[in-house]
């Protein structure tokens, strides 16, 4: 598809950070800039290869992947990719494929260095620095409260050997810690057992207190990672109990450094795609508020840290897509499986229900249905195994609703945006954060972008959406204090989620539908809205900045419930903050509730 000079400064016009150049500038770039006409699965570029330039989507989509083959996104109008690898050493760090037939503008590597060096604004646009990387998560360097196993396993110092011999057997532990009420007075190991006890044909009647390591050594949870293992190494201990206030809180033990080391999203991931039922899969996804507790203490960043989460629900999803078909048999037509909610929106924490639906191709018949009915039991169940519990408002393929050929998910979309009532706006909200998960794509793109066209064009819609987006609104009270809950059992806490971070995704789904914008997480689509002129720069920046602290706001109060043994949850109570995270975390409301008041005015940005 051949593009004249004055089609690609055009379209540049409309591109940020380009739109920013003076005109001459454009029209001085265009006839240097290639367009590349590809079809479906066309490689784009692999990873590690030579890139020819940065891309930007003219029409069509592109699948991007990570170096693990796990899909990172779906690119659409005016997205850019490659640059990342250009930044580094010109080669690419992730790959990508064509989802569709797509034109693709290819601005050569030159050409790319002498915008970001000419031009701040094209800089500043491809670094998008919004803070110091984290360091990449070590042991060494982590506190031992992330690494300690609660509430170890205790006898008495009367205990006799034998008792605690065969205690220890039937809990597959080494060590005990003997403690006389909470004080921690000794430990016994198995060493000590073999050592002293075996070896020196003592009796079995033995007290434990006659052959213990007495007043062993022991660290505070506040310890790092590296007080650990300097101490195992030079005292040649394997086991180091915690000790906090006079309290034994904890356990750390040589298995507790190797299990910690090989937790990662990736490594997760690895096991997820090699399992061969959901049971297995289960014992994988129960690793993950450990893998949440670790992302969160390495300092990463909220979009990072529930992204990684996610891409574990997404493997899962897919890996009993392919279960379901070994069982099954090949589907009978092509199929699309799709998920909504905090999945779709790659924002999962360490709660999560599941949201799902199935797209079937047209050509499916009624004698088929019930292939994509099993299919769909077979996955929900297992996602419900795997802990992704079932949704409680039914929104799963397994309801017949969400399980329909393409024209009948046509025919949904145009009958909420047609009749705008109570139902098909929350019908409306889920399913704009529609994101495909396994099977063919195609089935999804033009009915995504046909909608957002639909939607957009009708106002008598997006005022119902924008009325039904400030029904969650942030928990601010009088004197700038808070609205907690009043009662029942999360009583005296704010809800960060309904109250904390759904605002903003409200928002954030409110300004797509205005700019007919493809992303769909959250902070894409904040950043997407700045960039396509819905939000302003100074809307952006405040926004963004106060979801970020409410989003690390609630995933450090999970991890801390995690630390402490206790399920994670979003009930958060405000007085175990601090006067200064409570002040923050009230005037990030407050951007909030500003932001909802500016959109339900009809402003939908501020200056």
């Amino acid at each position: 598809m051949p593009l004249s000079p004055e089609q690609i400064t055009r379209f540049l016009k409309s591109v940020h950070p380009y739109d920013a150049l003076p005109l001459a500038e454009l029209e001085r770039i265009a006839p240097r800039i290639d367009a590349w006409e590809v079809e479906r699965d066309f490689a784009v570029y692999d990873l590690g290869e030579k890139l020819p330039g940065l891309f930007i989507v003219y029409e069509g989509q592109v699948e991007i992947r990570d170096e693990n083959d796990a899909v990172v996104s779906h690119l659409g109008l005016r997205n850019s990719f490659g640059e990342r690898g250009l930044m580094r050493d010109g080669h690419a760090v992730t790959s990508a494929r064509a989802d569709a037939h797509s034109v693709l503008l290819v601005l050569p590597p030159e050409l790319f260095s002498e915008l970001m060096a000419a031009h701040p604004v094209v800089a500043k646009f491809f670094n998008r620095a919004r803070a110091p990387r984290p360091q990449v998560q070590s042991l060494a360097t982590s506190r031992v409260e992330t690494l300690m196993t609660r509430d170890p396993a205790t006898c008495a110092p009367s205990t006799t050997v034998q008792a605690a011999a065969q205690d220890m057997r039937t809990r597959g532990i080494s060590s005990l810690c003997v403690c006389e009420g909470d004080a921690l007075v000794g430990i016994l190991t198995q060493r000590d057992l073999s050592g002293k006890v075996v070896a020196e044909a003592r009796s079995p009647d033995t007290p434990v207190a006659q052959v213990m390591t007495p007043a062993p050594l022991t660290l505070a949870p506040s310890a790092i990672g590296s007080d650990v293992l300097h101490a195992m190494m030079e005292r040649h201990i394997g086991h180091i109990p915690i000790v906090e206030a006079g309290r034994l809180v904890g356990m750390v033990t040589q298995t507790d450094l190797t299990r910690f080391q090989a937790v990662s999203s990736a490594e997760l991931v690895s096991r997820l795609a090699r399992a061969t039922s959901a049971g297995e899969m289960a014992e994988v996804t129960a690793e993950i508020p450990r893998l949440l507790v670790q992302l969160v203490a390495g300092g990463n960043r909220h979009e990072v840290v529930t992204r990684l989460i996610t891409d574990i629900a997404d493997t899962a999803t897919r890996r009993l897509l392919a279960l379901a078909e070994e069982k099954l048999g090949p589907p009978p037509v092509p199929y699309l499986w799709l998920a909504c909610g905090s999945q779709g929106r790659q924002e999962q924490t360490g709660v999560s229900d599941q949201d799902n639906c199935l797209l079937l191709d047209d050509a499916v018949t009624e004698a088929q249905m019930p292939y994509f009915q099993d299919l769909a039991r077979f996955v929900c169940d297992g996602l419900n195994t795997c802990g992704y519990v079932y949704c409680p408002g039914d929104m799963m393929a397994t309801n017949p609703r969400w399980c329909q050929p393409v024209r009948i998910w046509r025919d949904y979309f145009r009958g909420w945006i047609a009749r705008p009532n109570p139902e098909a706006q929350m019908l409306a909200s889920v399913m704009f954060d529609l994101r495909p998960i396994g099977g063919h794509q195609a089935l999804f793109t033009d009915l995504q972008a046909e909608t957002l066209r639909a939607a957009r064009a009708n106002s008598i819609f997006v005022a119902h959406m924008i009325s039904n987006s400030l029904k969650h609104t942030p928990p601010l009270g009088l004197l700038r204090g808070f609205a907690t809950i009043r009662s029942g059992e999360h009583r005296n806490t704010l809800d960060l989620k309904h109250n904390g971070v759904v605002p903003v995704v409200d928002l954030g789904r409110i300004y797509a539908l205005q700019g007919e914008l493809t992303e769909v997480g959250t902070r894409a689509r904040l950043e997407a809205a700045e960039a396509a002129g819905v939000l302003s720069p100074s809307g952006a920046r405040d926004l963004k900045d106060a979801y970020d602290l409410i989003a690390e706001t609630r995933l450090e109060h999970q991890a801390a419930l995690v630390r402490r043994g206790e399920a994670p949850d979003n009930y958060l109570a405000p007085t175990s903050l601090s006067d200064f995270e409570r002040s923050h975390l009230r005037d990030a409301f407050v951007v909030v509730k500003t932001m909802q008041s500016a959109v339900g005015h009809g402003k939908g940005m501020l200056s």
